[in-house]
């Protein structure tokens, strides 16, 4: 009997009609953007008229709150956090260090490209660079000209060229102002060499909000203007806003100058403690990584860390010399500012917490255990490869039943005594003394020299109160990224392609980014096989506890199926289609990235087009559970593909119709 299919868009009207009104399980709440970036100053060779870009970063927790499964919650509850962008980042804000490559040499094109065709295989890399470094929508064939939007040629540059904002932070699409916005938000020993600040020329992203006291995130510094150039005091530091006070989460080491000056810090992730003071995780710099000791006590240098200068400006007549770089490691209670080689400078960083007290006041911690120079044993530069250097950072916490907090994220593991790896791990501590933390690797995670090791990093990206851990495996070389998830004290952990395979086909790659008390994980899978180019996302749900509410314990959905009412094709739920899903609380609420079309799509399908002259824009969501015996409705990948249901039925109604319409065969 010859195989017969129904064509979604006659599918979609029948279920339209016969099904009950409201179906997904998720509700699509638009936050709207007013980021101020497009009325700031930009450079006049740039596209400064281009819309900007927009993408969500988490939501604010929950409390003490019921799940919106079993209560009603309005559209307002719970407040995004998002990120807009004039272009590409070239290195991203948020990583510890760029694109978790703990050889920090990734600092020009040839650089940028070189990461893509080793780590990504795409058969575009060099177009892929070109838009890193010269900025979204770069000239081709004339990428000198200045008309991309943001790329790390422009950071560079600063020195020499100013800098105007290209990211700004959000919450429920408000701007976010941080300590770094004026000059009375730095306390560096050398704060008096920076010069005069410049207005406009921070970069920031917000990372969650907790209660209604507390947002935090991580901000670049403001440029300024002294006799020499226009330097940053440091590249990023981590933020805490309170009540209108603007705390900056200064570096835990402070006896190096040029850390405690120009180290890096970041804030990835927060919790409320009972006391009322908020827990911060992240990283902190304490040694520099351009020129440090390995474990024999002999001094390394990596020239690679400090780019060409005409790698930057094409044609300069300003020079950078590394001898001069080295002296701001060896010397750096010289003037820091005075010269553009310090703002070049690489770090190694250490996972660390802030405590931000009540009344703003801030007591800091190493996560990482060690003393001087040296980490978890190991000393700043890997002995037999001098350009990898200790990396480790807490990515995410969570208070678990007993009040004590457990940390996630990464650390250095020495691979057989020969090879730096950054591999996941979390971090344990009594409530009663937070200045003492136990790390443990995860295990089945473990990176392996070579070719024919399974992963080049592994990352804890989020952890409940429950203990478990999910993350992500990047394989080695080409080879996909991989969620994982991890319960404390399991044998191993196990993989979302191994649990989910209809979901998470062969060769996908996946991001697990957030897991809350109840156990939903949220986070994108690849939606097709790259042909290429970087494969299409659309985000997922997977019920690792409890079912919650029609998502039954083990199962994994799209969140575009979640949120199919099956409505017409101009509907609210038809005009999106969720990308990446970056946050979920312990009420349920997700947070998510997803492309907008003015009008709807024009199918139901996961891949409909948005035809002209309907637009297509990236924008933020917040998805909300609803309290009802919600019909979970799959749509088909394409327009032209088989429909699969999963449970429930059509209904008298709408079978009797499809007697009369009849079936059409495959071709």
């Amino acid at each position: 009997m010859p195989h017969k299919i129904l064509k979604l868009s006659t599918l979609a009207i029948l279920i339209a009609g016969a099904s009950q009104a409201n179906a997904a399980v998720y509700t699509v709440v638009p936050v709207d953007q007013n980021s101020t970036l497009k009325d700031q100053p930009y450079f006049d060779t740039a596209q400064s008229d281009a819309p900007l870009l927009y993408s969500s970063t988490g939501i604010q927790d929950s409390g003490t709150d019921s799940s919106c499964f079993t209560t009603d919650c309005t559209a307002e509850a719970y407040k995004v956090t998002s990120e807009a962008n004039r272009g590409t980042e070239g290195t991203p804000i948020a990583d510890t260090t760029p694109y978790n490559q703990n050889d920090q040499q990734i600092t020009d094109l040839f650089q940028l490209q070189r990461y893509c065709d080793d780590n990504l295989g795409y058969g575009t890399c060099d177009t892929w660079a070109k838009n890193q470094f010269f900025g979204h929508d770069y000239a081709d064939n004339d990428e000198w000209n200045g008309q991309g939007l943001g790329g790390l040629q422009k950071q560079q540059a600063a020195w020499v060229k100013g800098y105007h904002s290209n990211a700004q932070g959000l919450v429920d699409g408000e701007p976010v102002n941080t300590f770094a916005s004026t000059i009375a938000g730095y306390n560096g020993t050398q704060k008096a060499n920076l010069g005069n600040i410049i207005a406009d020329t921070t970069d920031t992203i917000v990372k969650g909000a907790v209660g209604t006291n507390f947002v935090y995130g991580i901000t670049s510094s403001a440029l300024f203007k002294n006799d020499s150039g226009m330097p940053r005091a440091f590249s990023k530091r981590g933020f805490v806003n309170k009540d209108g006070q603007l705390i900056q989460l200064a570096p835990v080491t402070t006896s190096n100058e040029l850390v405690s000056n120009m180290g890096q810090t970041q804030a990835n992730d927060a919790v409320a403690m009972s006391d009322g003071k908020l827990l911060v995780v992240g990283s902190s710099s304490y040694a520099p990584s351009f020129y440090a000791q390995d474990r024999d006590g002999k001094f390394r240098e990596d020239k690679n860390k400090l780019p060409n200068e005409n790698d930057i400006l094409k044609d300069s007549s300003q020079k950078l010399d590394f001898d001069i770089f080295r002296q701001c490691a060896i010397n750096p209670s010289d003037n820091l500012y005075a010269n553009w080689e310090c703002q070049f400078s690489t770090f190694a960083n250490e996972a660390a917490i802030w405590l931000v007290n009540t009344d703003g006041t801030v007591t800091s911690h190493a996560i990482t255990a060690g003393s001087v120079n040296n980490r978890d044993g190991l000393a700043v530069i890997d002995k037999d490869h001098n350009t990898l250097s200790f990396q480790a950072s807490a990515q995410a916490v969570a208070l678990k039943a007993d009040g004590d907090p457990i940390a996630v994220g990464y650390s250095t593991n020495n691979v057989n005594n020969k090879l730096y790896a950054i591999q996941a791990a979390y971090f344990t501590a009594s409530i009663g003394n937070l200045s003492s933390w136990t790390r443990t690797l995860i295990p089945d995670l473990a990176i392996r020299e070579g070719d024919n090791g399974d992963f080049s990093y592994t990352i804890a990206n989020g952890v409940n109160s429950s203990s478990v851990i999910v993350g992500d495996a990047k394989g080695n070389g080409t080879r996909p990224q991989r969620a994982f998830i991890y319960k404390v004290g399991d044998g191993s952990a196990e993989f979302f392609d191994q649990l989910a395979s209809s979901l998470f086909f062969k060769d996908s790659n996946s991001n697990a980014a957030a897991i809350n008390n109840n156990g939903q994980v949220v986070g994108w899978v690849d939606l097709e096989a790259s042909n290429g180019a970087e494969a299409r996302h659309r985000a997922f749900t997977y019920i690792n506890g409890a079912a919650q509410g029609p998502l039954k314990t083990g199962g994994a959905w799209m969140l575009d199926d979640l949120t199919n009412d099956n409505g017409a094709a101009n509907s609210i739920a038809n005009s999106y289609r969720i990308v990446d899903a970056t946050g979920i609380n312990n009420a349920g609420v997700i947070s998510a990235t997803a492309f907008y079309c003015d009008g709807g799509y024009d199918n139901l399908s996961k891949l409909s087009a948005c035809s002209l002259p309907k637009k297509e824009v990236k924008t933020v969501v917040k998805l909300v559970p609803k309290n009802t015996d919600a019909v979970i409705q799959p749509r088909a990948k394409d327009d032209e593909q088989p429909f699969k249901r999963s449970g429930g039925s059509l209904g008298i109604l709408a079978l009797t119709a499809l007697g009369f319409i009849g079936f059409r065969r495959r071709k």
